[in-house]
């Protein structure tokens, strides 16, 4: 007798030896639960309990139950940092969207609340409708100042440069100098500036230093300018525009020389007094630039009107003008004249050279008759009327002035004191 084998697990007990038997079927429900696996290895949960059938038929999803909502409920927006963009946007009140901004970051960190962005985006508006603000302000008050001080410039003493002619409101060249009209050298004038002396220093060195400086550098500079003293008219005087003490906190550093009238009240007719090596030739520069030598040196003439008084004192002066008159003629001796006058100023040379003798002699005079004696003869050899001859071949003025700044002699132009604007 033959024992069967046991059955084999993986095997279903429904299973025959001639296969697996055949299962009732049920009809197909889409809706009905799954089934249990036959080959689960674990006994599967029970299904969970169906609710009543819906009228409207089987639902694939069960419906919400109360407490769940499908969407979240969202948290509640700052409005502080609503402001803040909204000032920061208008720029209306520079730095409140700044403020607000940072009120609303507060708030939001410990409440949780929306708005983080809108406060960020409003304060950097905000920050920059401040900077653009303070900007304004500051170019406002630096324009403020600027023009302040240039009123104050304006009404202290405002120059015309050099080559300029202008009027004075007041129609004076005395007193004190609000600001000038600069109008035409050819047409009538109250004063033409010929020369521009800067200064220099941090505190103001007073009226009475500003004023003596001005006094010895517009002189000192009138030949520059105008290098024919005999084309300057004697009713030319030299006057001169100061800084006050005023005007020199705000910058001003410059004293203006001018020609005026001599009366003060007057004007300059049409034209301007320049001449220069930028209206004369070559030959005329060549030869001004000698009669200067000679006139500075007359100009240094000791105070003491009376050689008895000084004889020492114009004993060197007439060392110095022997010397200027050596230079003078040398000078004129070496110039290539260009316009056919070398013959007439090769015979002022012959008096210039016949003078400085005269000049040395004096230099050497033992009492003030001896002195007296050369320099008599000196003055007469370098009198006016003797160069008048060579200026005529030049094309220079030759009307000498009616007087001398030393009644010296030689060409230097006839000039008053200066007055301080």
């Amino acid at each position: 007798m033959s024992i069967p084998p046991p059955p084999d697990p993986q095997v279903p007990p429904t299973q025959g030896p001639e296969g697996p038997a055949p299962l009732p079927q049920a009809p197909f429900n889409p809706y009905a639960p799954p089934s249990p696996s036959p080959y689960a290895p674990y006994p599967q949960a029970a299904p969970a309990p169906q609710g009543p059938p819906s009228p409207y038929g089987p639902q694939p999803y069960q419906t919400w139950g109360q407490g769940y909502s499908p969407y979240n409920n969202p948290a509640p927006l700052n409005g502080m940092s609503v402001a803040a963009l909204v000032l920061g946007i208008l720029c209306c009140i520079p730095g409140v969207g700044l403020v607000l901004g940072l009120i609303a970051l507060n708030q939001i960190k410990k409440r949780g609340e929306r708005g983080r962005s809108m406060a960020a985006a409003g304060m950097v508006l905000s920050a920059f409708g401040l900077m653009v603000w303070v900007l304004g302000v500051t170019g406002a008050a630096t324009g403020f100042w600027d023009d302040v001080k240039d009123s104050a410039r304006n009404n202290t003493s405002a120059s015309p440069v050099k080559g300029e002619c202008f009027d004075a409101p007041s129609g004076s060249l005395e007193g004190m100098a609000y600001d000038f009209d600069v109008v035409s050298c050819a047409d009538e004038h109250d004063g033409e500036v010929f020369a521009v002396v800067p200064l220099s220093g941090g505190t103001y060195p007073g009226d009475k230093k500003v004023t003596a400086t001005a006094d010895d550098r517009c002189y000192a500079l009138e030949d520059s300018y105008a290098m024919d003293g005999w084309a300057v008219p004697d009713d030319v005087d030299i006057y001169y525009v100061t800084p006050t003490e005023d005007s020199w906190s705000f910058g001003d550093r410059e004293i203006t020389c001018v020609f005026g009238n001599t009366d003060a009240e007057a004007s300059l007719p049409g034209g301007s007094l320049r001449n220069d090596a930028t209206t004369l030739d070559s030959d005329q520069v060549a030869y001004l630039k000698a009669a200067h030598v000679l006139n500075a040196a007359l100009d240094s003439a000791p105070d003491a009107q009376y050689v008895e008084d000084d004889l020492p004192g114009h004993k060197a002066w007439a060392g110095r003008v022997s010397a200027a008159l050596t230079k003078q003629a040398d000078l004129l001796d070496g110039h290539q004249w260009i316009d056919g006058s070398d013959r007439q100023v090769g015979d002022l040379v012959k008096d210039l050279r016949a003078a400085q003798k005269e000049w040395a002699k004096a230099a050497r005079a033992s009492d003030a008759d001896e002195f007296y004696a050369h320099y008599d003869k000196g003055a007469d050899l370098i009198d006016p009327q003797k160069s008048v001859t060579a200026r005529k071949a030049l094309g220079l003025a030759t009307t000498p002035p009616s007087y001398d700044r030393d009644d010296s002699g030689g060409e230097s132009g006839g000039d008053s004191g200066g007055m301080e604007v």
